[in-house]
């Protein structure tokens, strides 16, 4: 029987290493037209995963409801962007 790899450390890092090296041979293999269509569908469900939050947060099952609070976060989002109040990087004096 073979053991579970949840149990053993070691064997639990080597299999998040296989399946982390699958996922980058994968993505090797992807034509660029592929990697586009994965950014895509992955910003997709990351939106549809802000709508069913915003709905969460109202409290409420109106979906126009839910987009209008997901515009409202993208709003504030682009207003700290414009203001200069959003960093990409830090840099630090030495």
């Amino acid at each position: 029987m073979q053991s579970n790899p949840h149990e053993d450390p070691l064997a639990l890092k080597a299999l998040q290493g296989a399946i982390y090296r699958d996922k980058i041979l994968r993505s090797r293999a992807l034509t660029t037209a592929q990697r586009l269509e994965e950014v895509f569908a992955l910003s997709n469900h990351q939106v549809g995963m802000m709508h069913a939050g915003a709905m969460d947060r109202l409290g409420t099952t109106d979906e126009a409801e839910g987009w209008r609070e997901v515009r409202r976060w993208f709003e504030r989002l682009d207003a700290i962007r414009e203001h200069g109040r959003f960093v990409r990087e830090i840099t630090l004096n030495s």
